[in-house]
């Protein structure tokens, strides 16, 4: 198809349904004389969910516009981005990665042949690129890099160093993967950003850019691999996508953070050049769309029931999802799977999400505690709690507070369920039964792995990786602080 295509004809299928291009005259003037290069790179964290549809429609386009495709898995950047995948696994989630995103591509006919997979660190521990490392830090400000990373890098209320070298690292990877292009979310824009501006500084080309719209979960935010509610899982039974689907947010006639509707725009269209809408004959019957943009208009006057809708992506999800569920019901990958991504449950620390035996919140003694008296520090314009009543248990007290950074910081101490007793135990939902540490071991840095993830929700209810801090009478709270750190 490429070879029958004119260079317009490539930019044109290059660039449909993106939502910025940076460096358009660039990538036009390379379609001139050549095929494109270019590359998309993905961190292997959490499992990948059915939103990665999105760039495999778009590797699709690309391979069908002639482009030579590099797919990158970036297991340093991982394990960079505050630890996401613990260093031990991270061969076996690139693994993961390998098997689950080629089992995508196959699903939507991408010939994987045309295709160049790399994993990062068979070149970014090289001499080379380690000097590139060091030539970067010596020209990029700390603010440069943070703000570079800020919608990328998770952000917590102290930040390693290693995510201050995360968009370093990204930018460097396209001289290294030898491209014309990086392709990836609008919210990796001010990684490119940062690339366009330093990469001419070390000698090398200032590359195009080619960013996809965020595609919003089922609840109606960005859709996540460690929000369980906002994803479907690409392994998830048929009658989980019923269930999660049927959960989804989709008001009628409201086209707006709509995750059933973008996904018909994103991944549907752009793979099958139609959507077939099944209904009743009393509502209008069964329809074919050709065009988007009737599907859109239809669903904003409401002449597309939310339920139909639902229904008829089932139908098409689950064709996607069905040759890779069945290529992991081999031993194999079924060992493959739980070996990455291990069962909670089987570790020390109980169950409930936790990546490994490390991480798991059990192991922090958190009790309710009861504040008898607070007096003025001596030496400073603060308080300071002269005496906690814990009931008899022996620990090293400290208080947590839910806090927001700010002119002046605002802070605020827990509150658990009323009726709580000083000494109770406090856990995280669905790690009830894990045994604490005696003692933690500094070196281990347990604590300091574990409070990057403590929050408070939009409902000022406090979360570990979205899980509830409860005691048996109920979830801990804070009373003004949404969105705070836990610290």
């Amino acid at each position: 198809m490429a070879d029958q295509l004119s260079p317009d004809e490539k930019f044109d299928l290059i660039t449909r349904n993106l939502q910025e291009v940076l460096g358009e005259e660039k990538l036009k003037q390379v379609l001139q004389e050549r095929e494109l290069r270019v590359y998309w790179g993905t961190a292997t964290t959490g499992k990948p969910h059915v939103a990665y549809f999105v760039p495999m429609s778009k590797i699709a386009d690309f391979l069908k516009a002639g482009c030579e495709v590099t797919i990158l898995f970036a297991d340093l950047h991982a394990y960079l981005d505050n630890m996401k995948a613990p260093w031990e696994l991270l061969e076996l989630r690139v693994k993961y990665y390998e098997q689950v995103i080629k089992a995508m591509l196959e699903s939507i006919g991408v010939p994987l042949e045309k295709l160049k997979f790399v994993k990062g660190t068979d070149y970014q521990l090289s001499r080379e690129y380690t000097l590139d490392v060091y030539r970067l830090s010596s020209m990029v400000t700390e603010h440069d890099a943070k703000k570079a990373g800020a919608e990328v890098v998770k952000q917590v209320e102290h930040p390693l160093l290693s995510g201050l070298l995360y968009p370093g690292l990204q930018a460097l990877d396209e001289e290294y993967l030898k491209v014309d292009a990086q392709f990836g979310g609008v919210d990796q824009r001010k990684i490119f950003t940062l690339a366009e501006k330093y990469l001419p500084s070390l000698g090398y080309a200032k590359r195009a850019h080619l960013m996809n719209p965020m595609v919003p979960g089922l609840t109606g935010t960005k859709m996540s691999s460690s929000e369980e509610e906002s994803k479907i899982d690409l392994l998830d039974s048929k009658e989980d996508v019923k269930k999660k689907l049927k959960k989804a947010f989709c008001e009628p006639g409201n086209i707006q953070n709509n995750g059933v509707l973008s996904f018909v725009k994103y991944v549907l269209f752009p793979l099958r050049g139609e959507f077939y809408i099944k209904r009743d004959p009393k509502w209008g019957g069964d329809k074919v769309y050709t065009e988007f943009e009737e599907v859109e208009k239809d669903f904003a006057e409401e002449l597309i029931h939310p339920g139909d809708l639902k229904a008829s992506v089932e139908v098409v999800l689950n064709q996607l999802l069905e040759p890779i569920r069945k290529k992991f019901e081999l031993p194999e990958l079924r060992k493959l799977t739980n070996s990455a991504y291990p069962d909670p449950s089987k570790t020390r620390g109980g169950g409930g999400g936790g990546e490994d035996d490390e991480l798991a919140p059990s192991r922090l003694d958190i009790r309710v505690g009861k504040i008898i008296s607070v007096e003025k520090h001596p030496d400073a314009d603060s308080l300071y709690l002269e005496k906690i009543d814990m009931r008899g248990i022996e620990s090293q007290a400290m208080l947590l507070c839910a806090s927001i950074e700010g002119e002046p910081r605002r802070v605020e101490p827990l509150d658990p369920p009323e009726g709580s007793s000083p000494g109770e135990r406090v856990f995280v939902e669905g790690y009830e039964t894990g045994k604490a540490d005696d003692r933690l071991n500094p070196k281990k840095k347990v604590w300091e792995k574990l409070q990057v993830d403590l929050k408070i929700s939009d409902e000022c209810v406090a979360q570990w990786k979205d899980k509830q801090l409860m005691t048996k009478l109920g979830q801990i709270t804070c009373k003004t602080l949404k969105g705070g750190n836990i610290s």
